[in-house]
């Protein structure tokens, strides 16, 4: 789905949830509807991994192999919206004190070498998608401060050092929610807090 507004900034949302009826599902509306009403924002694209029958599972053999995948021709639409996009939003639950698989295996594929980093013989490669920022929208059954104290920050340290500041994304922003099965969760003040930062937040 392709939105068009008024102002530059063009808007990836990548949503990852089996089921339309989940919280976050009510995020993502929270993060387009705040995303329309901001004066900065351009363009919105919203990619729905399950909707969409994305295939997570990786496939390397004689005819497929890993140095490749960077020119995949079947991946090649979803190199086009991260290339497009300014801002990439993630959304989705922490399942397992990680992202679910779909999301994983998604970004298995498509942040690969040649396309996302170049090796250069160093410690670090040279990040190719320099100058975007991400935002991760995530929730979960457990308290907000598990993944601090009893996982060491694993899900920030993934999303953020091992993945995008490898990359050349620095500007990343989450939203960790806990307690979201609980009735004293504030589901609403913070789905209303999503929305704000959305209709206001620039590059």
């Amino acid at each position: 789905m392709i939105s068009k507004w008024g102002g530059t900034m063009k808007v990836l949302v990548i949503y990852t949830h089996p089921n339309h009826q989940s919280l976050s599902y009510s995020f993502l509306q929270k993060v387009l509807e705040g995303s329309r009403e901001n004066p900065a924002v351009s363009q919105i694209r919203t990619l729905d991994l399950y909707e969409e029958g994305f295939n997570p599972v990786l496939i390397f053999n004689e005819t497929k192999r890993r140095r490749d995948m960077h020119k995949d021709p079947a991946l090649e639409k979803y190199r086009e919206m991260l290339l497009w996009a300014d801002k990439i939003v993630l959304v989705y639950p922490i399942w397992w004190g990680r992202p679910p698989a779909m999301l994983l295996g998604f970004i298995d594929q498509m942040f690969a070498s040649g396309f996302a980093y170049r090796d250069k013989g160093g410690l670090l490669p040279e990040g190719l998608l320099k100058g975007r920022s991400v935002v991760c929208i995530s929730t979960m059954k457990g308290p907000a401060l598990y993944p601090l104290l009893w996982l060491n920050n694993a899900h920030k340290v993934l999303m953020r050092k091992a993945l995008f500041r490898f990359v050349g994304i620095k500007r990343v922003k989450f939203f960790e929610f806990g307690n979201m099965e609980s009735p004293k969760g504030r589901h609403e003040a913070k789905l209303d807090r999503v929305y704000r930062y959305f209709r206001t937040v620039a590059r």
